[in-house]
């Protein structure tokens, strides 16, 4: 049974850092392509980045652009999300999410597997 946990959030002043971990137990992370979504109280789903495992290919969502950074660690079976230059609007509960397809992308419908969520609060 594939699942995957998410780690590394919590409370940063604006301006600060947060890296998040996904870890994937029951599989290979090399099967599956992974997402990084968010959903702050009140608001819908959002892709954030995401990383295909059939290619290496890595996308970003345009708010996030220059300041995350998707990486994976395929020894570690884990992908991470480095969060620079936090603002208060990145305040959200994110979620990892993992697609049989091995493909990138910011839908959440395409993804098959999705983790708990951990909660980053950024606030002075």
């Amino acid at each position: 049974q594939v699942q995957l946990v998410e780690s590394g959030g919590g409370l940063v002043q604006p301006g600060g850092s947060l890296r998040l971990s996904c870890a994937l137990s029951g599989s290979t992370l090399v099967y599956y392509g992974i997402g990084w979504f968010r959903q702050a109280p009140g608001k819908e789903r959002e892709g954030v980045s995401c990383l295909s495992s059939s290619d290496g290919s890595t996308y970003y969502a345009d708010s996030v652009k220059g300041r995350f950074t998707i990486s994976r660690s395929n020894a570690r079976n884990s992908v991470y999300l480095q969060m620079n230059s936090l603002k208060p609007e990145d305040t959200a509960v994110y979620y990892c999410a993992a697609d049989l397809m091995r493909k990138c992308g910011l839908g959440a419908s395409m993804y098959d597997h999705w983790g708990q969520g951990t909660q980053v609060t950024v606030s002075s």
